[in-house]
């Protein structure tokens, strides 16, 4: 097939299939609470909609493991939490990431511990809803009217009107719904979307393994993945990661539709996948960066200016592969984003339908052309 051209390559990008049924999956999926340690009813939904498409799951703590008929033709992976808070006395509400019984697996190299703090002032009349952690049974709504540092305890404090009744360990999830504004979706997006993502794959024919993960924000889901592949005596090289990508500015993320990575804080990303989306991308004029050759370049524009480096970040691939001693390698495929880690993280249409497009050629298309 020759080169197409950028106008060609949007106009396939633009027409791609039932994405009116994935914006109605992903509005859901926003609605359903998944605060960091308090996943179950979340995995509980995506459970039900994988069995309804006939894919086979399995459920273990921490991971949700779904198969189609062909297992081994492709291996993705998303993790399903996202950032809210725990109820942790009589009226007291912190940061469910960074409480001090989340800590032991983050080193201090992930965006998220780098800039959770100054994003206090996000979150002030943010309104926000209490759950049971098991059945996901809805406990009040309340807002939030304060939130500082505590340097005592190393994470945020939050005042919360309306829920002072709530017991210790129920979470609190930042009330949230879709916005689609000018070609830009905004909600609370990472992760929910690279899960929405995954089952608009299987129903469209994606055949092969997906993973759910737990807890990535407060950095323990590559365990979960990686156990998974020890109890089962496998390995791969191709295990493919979707997630969203902070930028500062719209300016800054509409540079690229998709982000990739060579590697991250933690170890060189060595899959023949890489270069696979590489090349697709080079074939459709995508217009693609590597997240860490981003931050290289920041850096030297920092060390000109003598400010503090920027990490390169802490994925869950990394570790993986860091922990695994290579043998279980993969690579990235990410959105960019705007307004990390808030409800109103921001992604471009033209981003979103990217991915999809790349993901149905890669894994859908291709298997039908080999058959």
């Amino acid at each position: 097939m020759n080169k197409l051209n950028k106008k060609e390559s949007l106009e396939e990008i633009e027409s791609i299939k039932n994405f009116v049924s994935f914006l109605d999956m992903l509005k859901q999926l926003i609605r359903i609470p998944s605060v960091i340690g308090s996943e179950h009813s979340f995995f509980l939904y995506l459970k039900r909609e994988l069995e309804e498409l006939g894919i086979q799951t399995h459920y273990y703590d921490g991971l949700l493991v779904a198969q189609g008929k062909s297992p081994n033709h492709g291996m993705l992976s998303a993790h399903i939490d996202r950032h809210g808070l725990v109820c942790t006395g009589p009226n007291e509400f912190q940061f469910a990431a960074f409480l001090a019984k989340n800590r032991s697996d983050l080193t201090g190299n992930s965006v998220s511990e780098q800039t959770f703090q100054l994003i206090t002032s996000r979150y002030l009349n943010q309104k926000v809803q209490a759950y049971e952690p098991w059945g996901g049974s809805y406990l009040g709504i309340g807002e939030i009217k304060n939130a500082y540092m505590c340097p005592e305890i190393n994470n945020l404090i939050f005042d919360i009107e309306g829920l002072s009744h709530l017991l210790p360990g129920t979470p609190v999830a930042f009330t949230d719904k879709l916005k689609n504004d000018k070609g830009l979706l905004s909600a609370q997006l990472d992760n929910v979307i690279s899960a929405a993502i995954i089952i608009y794959l299987y129903q469209n024919g994606y055949e092969g393994t997906a993973f759910f993960t737990a807890q990535e924000e407060a950095g323990k889901s590559w365990r979960y993945i990686y156990e998974w592949f020890r109890k089962n005596k496998l390995t791969t090289n191709e295990l493919l990661v979707l997630d969203t990508s902070p930028y500062d500015s719209r300016k800054e993320a509409d540079v690229q539709q998709i982000v990739l990575r060579n590697r991250d804080a933690n170890a060189r990303f060595k899959s023949p996948l890489l270069k696979t989306l590489k090349n697709f991308c080079h074939q459709y004029s995508i217009d693609f960066s590597c997240k860490d050759t981003y931050i290289q370049e920041k850096n030297k524009l920092r060390l000109e200016h003598n400010q503090s480096m920027l990490s390169l970040g802490s994925t869950e691939l990394g570790r993986i592969i860091k922990e695994s001693r290579g043998s279980i390698q993969g690579t990235t495929l990410q959105i960019p984003t705007t307004g990390y880690h808030t409800v109103e993280e921001t992604a471009s249409i033209l981003s979103i339908k990217t991915v999809l497009f790349i993901l149905k050629n890669i894994y859908i298309k291709q298997k039908k052309t080999k058959h």
